[in-house]
């Protein structure tokens, strides 16, 4: 049984927030560090969790002093330098990762754990919808916040059912127990933790052996990995395309409209299924989410519901201004891709969805080690866009390597424009140029200029 105080150390980051939340619901003494405020620790010092943003011991709250009756959980982003993580570690606290307290509820769960280099929170997020919206009902953590609830959590307590964005990081997957079992995508990432491609797919083959007997592997097509299910494990395929035990067909673009056909096992065709969130990758992740959610129990007219409804994750093709002030008003959208395939697809989407019109993007590296691993597909995928502008890179947990810096991906990128600006000259630049589209990509704190950028472009 879980102990009666908790305290986590990293608890506004977003796939912290959700156990914060959960264990707050279900009458948990909560407290946590971060590292800076932010909306969301704003939004979980409301709900009731005492949260510090200064490293020191004398910080954590008397309740929590006790070994006997407190339990602290971190994430992996958090620095070994950290007081309040040293202090418990030294003084007879149980201490655990994020990823094992979610692995705890996968054990006592029916739990559909959903991983991939990139569409996991997107795809888990679908499923979650279906499913809340059916007689099934689901508990959700998500990687993001889903606009529909306005929340990274999504609380059933009477639904078996729970929705687990299955992280790659660290090998936190490593710790999870899925009764179905979705991988969206393989290319590599996090060298930093796994070296090489081929450890990298090694991580999402010991993944797959984690499904529980009797369960369901749900996997991408034409994926790298070889997957190592336990016997009895049912492995399907899927893609947006037309290859797959579940695949996509019909599919149709109207104005502002997305729609498809779901072709699945056993003759199964759900027809006009149309898309809440309508960019082309989103088919992809719509069959996963519907074969997940079938799998499950969920009706047609469930999932018919559940995707067609789904207003997406923010931070995931999220929409900020569509252009509907006047006519030549600018289009403002942000997205979390921060892969050479995500940034690329997301581009795409948006050439197809407003053909003929100019795609600038603000695009600011997360990591070091990823710009030094991955600079010249980025450089490719960044391509794609009319004009580049790109800031420093984000840190996030590392220090920085002599020679990697933004140039290093801008200085091939093959755009008709493109340009450096430092983060914190960002809002000048906006406020002297003209957009007719802008998207700010990226897994950095880009999104935190976004109300700013958009009082801009809402002027002109």
């Amino acid at each position: 049984m879980t102990k009666s105080n908790i305290f986590f150390v990293g608890a506004g980051g977003i796939g912290m927030a959700n156990l914060v939340r959960y264990y707050l619901r279900h009458g948990h003494n909560v407290a946590g560090y971060d590292r800076t405020p932010s909306a969301l620790t704003d939004d979980l010092r409301k709900e009731g969790a005492r949260i510090t943003f200064i490293d020191s011991p004398d910080e954590i709250p008397p309740t929590f002093h006790n070994p006997e009756d407190t339990l602290v959980v971190y994430t992996p982003a958090v620095p070994e330098s950290n007081k309040i993580l040293s202090y418990f570690r030294n003084n007879g606290f149980e201490v655990i990762k994020r990823a094992a307290l979610l692995g705890k509820i996968t054990r006592n769960t029916d739990a559909i754990c959903v991983a991939g280099s990139h569409g996991k929170t997107t795809t888990s997020s679908m499923i979650a919808n279906i499913l809340r919206n059916s007689d099934k009902g689901c508990t959700a953590f998500l990687g993001g916040i889903l606009r529909n609830t306005d929340s990274n959590l999504v609380l059933d307590e009477k639904s078996p059912f729970s929705v687990i964005e299955a992280d790659e990081y660290d090998r936190s997957f490593h710790h999870l127990h899925p009764c179905i079992a979705v991988v969206t995508s393989t290319d590599p990432d996090h060298l930093d933790i796994y070296g090489d491609e081929g450890h990298y797919l090694e991580a999402f083959s010991i993944f797959t052996s984690l499904i529980r007997p009797g369960g369901t592997l749900i996997t991408h097509t034409g994926l790298k990995y070889h997957p190592e299910v336990k016997e009895g494990v049912t492995v399907q395929t899927y893609s947006g395309g037309t290859e797959g035990d579940w695949h996509a067909e019909n599919i149709a673009f109207g104005t502002g409209c997305l729609s498809f056909t779901l072709i699945g096992p056993e003759n199964l065709r759900i027809e006009d299924i149309r898309l809440g969130v309508p960019v082309e990758i989103n088919i992809d992740n719509a069959v996963a989410a519907a074969a997940a959610a079938i799998t499950a129990g969920a009706s047609a007219e469930d999932v018919k519901r559940g995707i067609s409804s789904f207003m997406g994750a923010k931070r995931r093709f999220e929409v900020w201004l569509d252009g509907s002030v006047h006519p030549g008003a600018p289009i403002l959208i942000d997205d979390y891709a921060h892969s050479p395939n995500e940034i690329r697809s997301s581009i795409r989407s948006v050439k197809k969805l407003y053909p003929g019109r100019k795609l600038s993007v603000i695009f600011q590296p997360h990591l070091y080690t990823r710009t030094r691993d991955f600079a010249p597909e980025f450089a490719e995928a960044l391509s794609e866009a009319d004009c580049v502008i790109m800031p420093e890179i984000y840190p996030a947990r590392e220090l920085p390597i002599p020679g990697i810096t933004s140039d290093t991906i801008l200085r091939d990128v093959n755009s008709s424009e493109k340009t450096y600006c430092e983060r914190k000259d960002l809002l000048n630049l906006i406020k002297n140029s003209n957009f007719e589209i802008l998207m700010t990509l990226g897994a950095a704190d880009i999104d935190r200029l976004l109300p700013e950028i958009c009082d801009i472009l809402s002027l002109r």
